[in-house]
Order: structure tokens, then C-alpha cells, then sequence
């Protein structure tokens, strides 16, 4: 591999990694002051646009005309879909109110649980080093489940799990991600543009055009999306899946570090232990992704 080529990709994945663990952050946090329903419908509307116009820049009509036409990938599709929205809904829910700790839990663990439902649903191989890392997951789970169920950060399960089942499925169709997501949010699209319609219907709606500044911002919610996700691609392109796998990680740190100590979020001494085994489970992991590549 170009060692030009390499650090680009790590610089890119890093960038990446950053961008949804702080600016993401930060962003949807000012925002959410509107309700978490609207944050997501407008994710999802400027997302579909946002991505058109990137198609259109990277003539990529073809690749997306060729998934088109494939019934069986636009079934799945569609159904990955609604897991990236119900995925994204569970974490704008978490940012607006105050469980970005909670929600970090989940990216933490979410390589680990994609590693156990790839083992559980297709079968594929699992080392020793990984199947320590799921039983310590497992034991920070009933450790809190016996000492202090109401700290189970069921928000951070719900992002785990949704996210790797989504993961898992579009790793087996093999589309080009960015306009997998293009076509993914396509087909939902018809059922956000009439969720915005009950809600400016109601006049339960933020987005107006008598404030003009804010619906900038809510636009913006697009290209919060799917710049840190093409920087993410690109490097993982640039330098392979192990080295930006590892680097992922920068993610759910700063989610953490921002809801600890800008937003102030309660972390009592039960979850606090229960996220250090996590991190020991995360050192395991990560020590066989760097054996294996």
C-alpha cells in the first residue's frame, strides 16, 4: 500500500471519526431545542437532498440506476432504510435528552455486538480475543442488570444493536455506501415528507420560512451527515478496514467526554464500573483487529 495514500486514509477516517463524535455533537444538541422528531425528519429530508446533489457532482446515475433495477436489493435496501432512521431517531432522542453518555455506551460496544450477530446469523468465524470481548460486554450488562437495573443504558443498546444489524445486512448486498444511503433514504422518503406534513399541519413545526437563520441551520443537517461519512469511506478505502476500525473509536470517546464534562450528565459509580469493562472488552477487541491486519 502508497504510504501517501495510507495517511491521507488515516487522516481522512480521523477527521471523520472527529466529526461525528464532536461537531455531531454539538450540532444536534443546539438543534434539538425544536423536539426530536422534527431534528429527525429534517436529518432525513436534507440527507436525501444532500446526497442527490453528491451523485449528480460524482456522476455516479449509473451505479444507482443498476440498484434500481435490482427488486431484491431495493427490498433490503428499504428495510436497512428504516433501520438507519430508527437508528438515527434512538440518538437524536438520546442528544436531546441528556443521554449522550448513555448513547456512547452503545458506539462503544457496536463493533463487538456486529462481530456476535455476524457470528450468530451468518456464521462467520469469531476469534478467542472477540468471544472475551462479547462475555465482558455480557458481564458490564448483568453487572448492572443485578447491582442497579435503572442504570442500563438501554439507549446505548438500542444504537448498538440497530446500528450492527444495519451494518451487517449492507456489508452482504455490497453496494457502494454512499448511494446505498442515497437509495435507502429515497425509499423512506416518501414516509418523512408526510410525517413533516402533520406536523406543519398541527403547526407543531420549527421550520418555517419566517425564520429564515434557522431553517439555514436545519438544512445543514444534511451535509452534517454525509460530509463525515464520505471522509469516513475515503479513508477507509485509503488505509483498510482494520486501521479505521481502531480509529472509530475517537467517536464514542468524545461523545463521552462532551456529555460528562460540556453537558454535564450524570454518571454514577455503577455505570462508571460498567464502562470500564467495557473499555477492557474495547482493548481486547482492538488488540486482535491490529494481530489480524
Amino acid at each position: 500500500m502508497n504510504n501517501n495514500n495510507f495517511n491521507k486514509g488515516i487522516f481522512l477516517t480521523i477527521l471523520g471519526s472527529f466529526w461525528w463524535g464532536f461537531f455531531g455533537v454539538i450540532y444536534f444538541k443546539y438543534i434539538s431545542f425544536i423536539g426530536h422528531i422534527e431534528v429527525v425528519i429534517h436529518r432525513s429530508i436534507w440527507t436525501t437532498v444532500t446526497l442527490f446533489l453528491s451523485t449528480i457532482f460524482f456522476s455516479k446515475w449509473k451505479i444507482f440506476f443498476i440498484l434500481f433495477k435490482d427488486v431484491k436489493k431495493l427490498l433490503i435496501l428499504f428495510f436497512t432504510g428504516i433501520l438507519i432512521f430508527l437508528n438515527w431517531a434512538v440518538w437524536i432522542y438520546a442528544v436531546a435528552t441528556d443521554q449522550i453518555i448513555d448513547a456512547s455506551y452503545g458506539y462503544f460496544i457496536m463493533p463487538i455486538i456486529s462481530v456476535f450477530l455476524g457470528y450468530f446469523f451468518f456464521y462467520e468465524k469469531i476469534s478467542n480475543k472477540a468471544k472475551i470481548s462479547i462475555s465482558i460486554v455480557i458481564v458490564s450488562l448483568l453487572y448492572l442488570l443485578f447491582i442497579d437495573f435503572k442504570s442500563i443504558p438501554w439507549i446505548g443498546l438500542l444504537v448498538a444493536i440497530l446500528w450492527s444489524m444495519y451494518n451487517l445486512i449492507r456489508k452482504k448486498i455490497n453496494v457502494e455506501t454512499d448511494v446505498g444511503l442515497f437509495i435507502e433514504s429515497l425509499l423512506i422518503f416518501p414516509f418523512i415528507l408526510f410525517a413533516f406534513y402533520i406536523i406543519t399541519k398541527n403547526n407543531l413545526n420549527d421550520f418555517d420560512i419566517s425564520n429564515p437563520s434557522l431553517m439555514f441551520i436545519l438544512i445543514l443537517a444534511g451535509p452534517m451527515t454525509v460530509i463525515p461519512l464520505f471522509l469516513y469511506v475515503r479513508g477507509v478505502e485509503l488505509s483498510g478496514l482494520g486501521p479505521a476500525g481502531m480509529i472509530f473509536y475517537i467517536t464514542p470517546t468524545l461523545q463521552f467526554l462532551l456529555g460528562y464534562f460540556m453537558f454535564n450528565e450524570q454518571l454514577n459509580i455503577e455505570k462508571l464500573a460498567s464502562f470500564f469493562l467495557i473499555w477492557i472488552a474495547v482493548f481486547i477487541y482492538l488488540k486482535d483487529l491490529y494481530e489480524n491486519n
